[in-house]
Order: C-alpha cells, then structure tokens, then sequence
C-alpha cells in the first residue's frame, strides 16, 4: 500500500498530524509520504496563507474569530464560491498531475484547503485512489461540508451528528481520534515519571506554551504561585526561547522547573496531575490519550473556542477566565475529590491513546487489504 499525505502550513498542528501518521505507516512497512500541499503548488501562496494565519491569530484575533464565525453561518458563501472555483481552477492542475504520477492507493487530507483541492480535482478528474480528511479539532471547521471525500476522521463520536447536520453521511465518519504519536499510548506511574525527570515527588502542574507565542503565559504562572496549596510548577516553552527567559526571570515563592524544547512531553504528562495549555486539537487530544485533566487557556478565536465549547459541555476541561482565575481553578481541583474523580472518568471515556494505530488500521480496511494489517500492531 502507497499513502500519500497532504497538508497546509497554518500552524504546526497539520503537519505534526501528517508526520505523525507518516512516520507509523512507515515504521509499520507502508510506503508512505507527506508534503505541504500550497508550498508544492505555489512557494508564495504557501508562505502567504502560513504568515496570514500566524497575523491573524496573533494581532488580530477578533477579526479571525468573527471571518470564522461568519463562515460556519455561511455569511461568507461567496467567499467560498470563489475559493471553491477560481482558486481551485487555478491550483488543481499540478496538484493532480503529482497524485497521478505517485499513484498512491490512498491520499489523506490533514487541512480542508487539501480537502477541497481533492475534491475538485475528483470531479473533474477522477483519482483511482481512496481519500480521507482528518478534522483536527473537536468541530468540523467551515468548508469541510464543501469537500467529498470517502472518508472524514473525527475526535470524537460525538461529533458525528455535527457531521450529518453538515451534509456528511455518517458512515463516511470514523471517530477514531485526531491521530497522535503512539508514545502517548503508554503510560507510567506518576511518582516513577518524576523520578526519571529528575523531579521531586510532589503534586505537579505542568505549563504547555506551545512555540507560536500565544497568551500571557508569564501573567498565568504569577497567579499559579498565589495558590495557597503545596505544588511545584514544571513549563515547557518549546522553541520559544524569548518566552523561556522570562520565565526563568521571574520570582515565584514556589518551585518552577522551567524548559524550552522538550521530546519526552508525553513522559511530562505522566508526571503531572494537570495540565495548563491553549486548546489546540492536538494537545488536548494527547491529554485525553494520558487521562490528563486539562485546564483550558488563551484559545484562538474561532476553532479553539469550539474545542473549548466540546471539552466543557462533555466535563473533561476547565477554562480560565478574567473572573475563574487560575488560582481559583487549581484550589478546586486539587480538593474537590468527587469533581477530580468525575474529570479523570470523562478525559478517559474521551481519549483515543490509540489513534494513529487504528487510523491506520482504517487505511488497510478501505483499500482491501485487512488481512495484511501487522498482527503485532493489533490490540
């Protein structure tokens, strides 16, 4: 079986899901391979959308949120008309010419950009290959309902009504999970994580910042330390190096341990009893995976909000906000026993730590080949 994986630059999410899946199919003996779709397309138009979308997300917010909304009321339908025709027009014909000559038996789609690219090159010429879109929030963004693939991997079996209130038949949807690194399948003990961290064996509340800047991370861990309850701090900055320094700069009454970049998150998370990020679909989806209870932070306007929005109503996140400050947040997780004990139920009933495996369990099943999924790989 040959695979081909596309995907857009609009943050890192995209990619990190085609590397993720790419790499296992590999590692399982399946020829497999990803690219950035609009990078191979057109390098400008590539390097346009990636700086758009760090723009708007970061200094204009409000203006995402609001173009985002406006499109899931489909406000924006001629918006869509016009990326649905004269960009893909324009753009289909190399895209198609590439998937032709690779010959893949499947091709997966990690952003809707690809998604709808796909499709209209389906109509116009059809692909002897199978197609499947990976929706890596916990919602259906806009313009999914704009593509026709064969199949759409979702978060979450509770997002398959949303699905067929967009026009997509429920059994195109398989809710195996937004595909996560295997390691994350694993778990150890708390206390022996902490050990192999070098950290004291104590109630841990990890920090994920991410590498995009997004927040006020520095203002979140000043309250964190106002906390009258005995824990220590653990923060990964990843590439943000600027955001690292001022952590490491402040005078915190508590103990921080302070990172940039890290590899072992997963071996992060099982070392903590909480977890304080922004609301991407994959973090959440690997602390769901580790049964990490979550407190929710900065989201981005628009898909991060719906993610909000699903975690919340399904009781496996907290959130923080102006007047349910962090410190308030903490305080009531770490004494309100019942509240913990019923979170750390729904983050496991929600959790996929299985993901990636049984995505590509799914890429054997639609091309006929079940029989040749590796037996080692097999539940």
């Amino acid at each position: 079986m040959k695979v081909l994986i596309l995907s857009v630059t609009a943050g890192q999410g995209h990619n990190q899901t085609a590397k993720v899946i790419s790499d296992y199919l590999n590692d399982i003996g399946v020829e497999s391979s990803y690219m950035d779709t609009l990078e191979y397309i057109n390098p400008v138009l590539a390097e346009s959308v990636s700086k758009g979308y760090l723009l708007s997300t970061k200094s204009l917010p409000k203006l995402y949120g609001e173009v985002y909304r406006m499109a899931e009321k489909r406000d924006a339908d001629n918006i869509a008309n016009n990326f649905s025709k004269n960009f893909n027009v324009m753009k289909s014909k190399k895209l198609a010419a590439y998937i032709l000559s690779e010959k893949p038996d499947v091709v997966v789609c990690t952003h809707i950009f690809a998604g709808v690219l796909l499709t209209y090159i389906n109509r116009t010429q059809p692909l002897p290959c199978k197609t499947v879109g990976i929706v890596t929030d916990f919602t259906f963004h806009p313009y999914w309902e704009d593509s026709d693939l064969d199949y759409y991997v979702t978060a979450s079996e509770l997002l398959t009504h949303q699905a067929s209130k967009k026009g997509i038949p429920e059994h195109k949807v398989k809710p195996i999970g937004i595909p996560i690194h295997p390691k994350f399948a694993d778990r150890m003990d708390k206390h022996k994580a902490r050990a192999v961290l070098g950290l004291p064996d104590m109630r841990t509340v990890l920090v994920m910042s991410g590498s995009m800047g997004y927040g006020k991370i520095e203002a979140e861990i000043k309250e964190l330390d106002k906390t009258p309850m005995d824990f220590q701090i653990v923060s990964v900055c990843g590439n943000n190096e600027k955001l690292k320094r001022k952590i490491d700069k402040l005078e915190l009454k508590k103990t921080i341990y302070n990172y940039g970049f890290k590899d072992n998150v997963d071996l992060f998370m099982d070392a903590a009893d909480c977890i304080i990020t922004k609301p991407g679909g994959l973090t959440t989806s690997e602390a769901l995976a580790k049964g990490l209870p979550i407190i929710m932070t900065n989201p981005i306007p628009g898909q991060e909000d719906r993610n909000v929005e699903f975690l919340l109503n399904n009781g496996a996140a907290f959130r923080i906000s102006s007047t349910y400050t962090i410190d308030e947040v903490i305080y009531q997780l770490f004494t309100n026993q019942m509240r913990r004990r019923l979170l750390r139920a729904t983050v496991k009933a929600l959790g996929k730590p299985n993901s990636t495996r049984d995505f590509a369990k799914l890429l054997f099943e639609i091309t006929g080949q079940a029989d040749k999924f590796p037996a080692g790989e097999e539940a």
